[in-house]
């Protein structure tokens, strides 16, 4: 089942990365105005904590937004189409350490894929504003989730690797909607884990399920974002590049964090970028009534 997983998502990931150079070559001469090295710091770092756990689409979507790295517009796509490598780097290291039933990783896998790839045709059209509104609101629920589980507010799992029956239908709907909720900029893993400790699963079977739902959507979804054009070329090939990088470096050389400290010190990043999402997204509205007057 592995080696099947494995060759599959590495016919995706050609795919993808033949859509993602080839575009990327095309425009390397009108590339954004932003700093390289800024978003190599940022790919880095926000991938190096992925694999830990802590998620890189609320602190990327943070990073990108306190260091103005991006317009917020393409946040969601730039996210989706950045992370794609190093997402697909933890989802083979995890899947094959980690044991999961087989019908309960490949449905929920499949589940977000289909979601991602009907998402990502509509958040890419989405104007400034609304992507504005959706990721405040998005981000809010991320911190949310967090919090509850820094507080040991959600449940705190099993040790089933598997579900069947009524669970595992559950289970592959709510990954669907996970699916699509990501190419919005809605980071898949707080969720996620959340929905694993609620079905009565083992903590640590979150992980090759969330990376490999997360390996299999983005690339596809991406695919999307890169024909509509609606993402960063420059940051996510760096965080394409260096990311990856990142992930290396934490999957195989650490061994102790402060995860904890760092943990709340992202929730209340997370939370401070919703705020100013919702706040621009005001402004813009105001805006958009004041040359109506």
């Amino acid at each position: 089942m592995v080696t099947i997983l494995f060759s599959v998502l590495g016919c995706i990931c050609l795919l993808y990365l033949i859509y993602f150079i080839r575009d990327f070559i095309k425009h390397k001469d009108n590339l954004e105005d932003n700093s390289w090295w800024k978003l190599s710091l940022i790919g880095f770092v926000t991938n190096f904590f992925d694999v830990l756990g802590i998620g890189s689409f609320a602190t990327g979507a943070s990073a990108l937004r306190i260091f103005k790295q991006s317009n917020d517009r393409v946040i969601p796509g730039t996210l989706n189409v950045g992370y794609a490598i190093p997402v697909m780097l933890e989802a083979l290291i995890f899947i094959k350490v980690i044991e999961v039933e087989a019908l309960t990783l490949i449905g929920m896998i499949a589940s977000a894929l289909i979601g991602a790839w009907l998402g990502a045709g509509i958040v890419a059209k989405f104007s400034e504003e609304k992507v504005q509104k959706v990721m405040g609101i998005a981000l809010t629920a991320t911190g949310i989730l967090m919090l509850m589980s820094q507080l040991n507010l959600i449940p705190s799992g099993g040790d089933a690797i598997g579900l069947e029956g009524g669970k595992l239908i559950f289970a592959v709907i709510v990954n669907f909607i996970l699916g699509a909720l990501m190419t919005a900029g809605i980071g898949l893993y707080a969720p996620c884990m959340v929905l694993v400790y609620f079905l009565g699963m083992s903590p640590k079977v979150a992980f090759p399920i969330m990376f490999g739902s997360c390996a299999f959507l983005m690339p596809i979804a991406s695919i999307k974002f890169i024909k509509e054009g609606a993402y960063n070329r420059k940051a996510a090939m760096a965080f394409s590049t260096i990311g990856a990088l990142g992930v290396l470096i934490a999957a195989y050389f650490v061994k102790s964090l402060p995860i904890d400290i760092l943990t709340w010190i992202v929730i209340i990043v997370v939370f401070y970028t919703a705020i100013s999402m919702l706040k621009a997204n005001r402004k813009n509205k105001a805006k958009e009534v004041e040359k109506l007057d």
